[in-house]
């Protein structure tokens, strides 16, 4: 009897009897753990990343090529936050709301995550372009490039996950049992998905940042010893600031790869076309915590961002004219 009680317990839903999925039994010390792990790193997320969103959106001398693009990334990490709020509805590997609100958390996550991924490959040619071809950076980078960069990021990552997801045309039509959240792709899109948001994307940030790392030892070095030309490859100085910007975020490239290489390595592993959420939870969870990582980053980094936020929270920026202030 205690047995069967036990069994019923265990059901996502338990008047569905064998029909309903099976949750994850964990102590309620665990749940609570998880719960205020999630729910601060969600809340924290999001009021960071909105930090940064008002930063480089009110500051006008912030309105760079570069800082667009940051802001891009600040907009996706935003995003995550409230995905945090799906991870902590699925602890215990239930869904329970409808299948519709599932084809909204699929698509939401992918679309954020596609985005995020793209836009760190734009802030890596940025870099590339900055350090390695100065002189022709303000030409070939400029604001509305960057714009139209970030516009064509956001609406690629869109269409193609709105366009290789079959649960699109059917909702919950690919789960095992009723409780359940699953993601389908034909095989050859798994493959195609692996091949866009993996392979080629990581590549080309490894490769560009290679080449960003070794010219910019080379001009370090060069400047150290007062030689105003590095004679590697007719390059030219490169500016100090071009240079501190490549180092700082060059660190939100490698955290970026440290959290988004162990999720798809697991992804990866997946043998069959229909793969479980709540098998690759932790993975999601590091790859997400990224977006809390990323305005940690600013913080330590850049003094400009520092003295931003404590004009936020001061509520200068309401004062007319604060747009024009000086805090770089």
């Amino acid at each position: 009897y205690s047995s069967n009680i036990t069994d019923i317990l265990s059901l996502c839903y338990p008047h569905l009897g064998n029909s309903s999925c099976r949750r994850i039994v964990r102590p309620h010390s665990v749940y609570v753990l998880l719960y205020i792990i999630l729910s601060s790193i969600s809340v924290l997320t999001v009021t960071l990343n909105l930090l940064v969103i008002i930063t480089i959106s009110h500051f006008k001398k912030l309105h760079s090529p570069t800082n667009f693009l940051l802001l891009s990334l600040a907009v996706s990490d935003f995003c995550v936050g409230f995905i945090f709020i799906f991870q902590i509805l699925i602890m215990d590997g239930c869904w329970y709301l409808s299948a519709g609100w599932c084809v909204f958390y699929i698509v939401f996550g992918l679309v954020t995550t596609s985005a995020s991924v793209g836009t760190v490959v734009l802030i890596c040619i940025d870099r590339y372009i900055a350090v390695c071809d100065p002189l022709h950076y303000a030409t070939k980078v400029t604001v509305n490039r960057a714009r139209m960069s970030v516009v064509l990021c956001w609406f690629s990552s869109a269409l193609y996950t709105l366009a290789h997801l079959d649960n699109m045309k059917h909702p919950g039509g690919f789960n095992s049992c009723i409780g359940e959240c699953v993601t389908y792709t034909h095989p050859v899109a798994k493959v195609l998905h692996l091949l866009l948001t993996f392979i080629l994307p990581v590549s080309t940030i490894i490769i560009l940042y290679v080449r960003v790392f070794v010219v910019a030892v080379s001009q370090a070095r060069a400047m150290h010893s007062h030689v105003a030309v590095v004679k590697r490859q007719g390059s030219v100085k490169v500016n100090k600031s071009e240079l501190k910007a490549a180092r700082v975020l060059g660190v939100v490239v490698v955290v970026f790869l440290c959290c988004l290489i162990p999720l798809d390595i697991v992804v990866l592993s997946a043998r069959f076309a229909v793969v479980n959420g709540s098998s690759v939870v932790f993975f999601l969870c590091l790859y997400y915590f990224n977006s809390c990582v990323n305005p940690m980053i600013y913080v330590f980094l850049y003094p400009w961002f520092r003295k931003c936020v404590k004009y936020i929270l001061s509520l200068q920026i309401l004062k007319s004219g604060s747009s024009e202030a000086n805090i770089m």
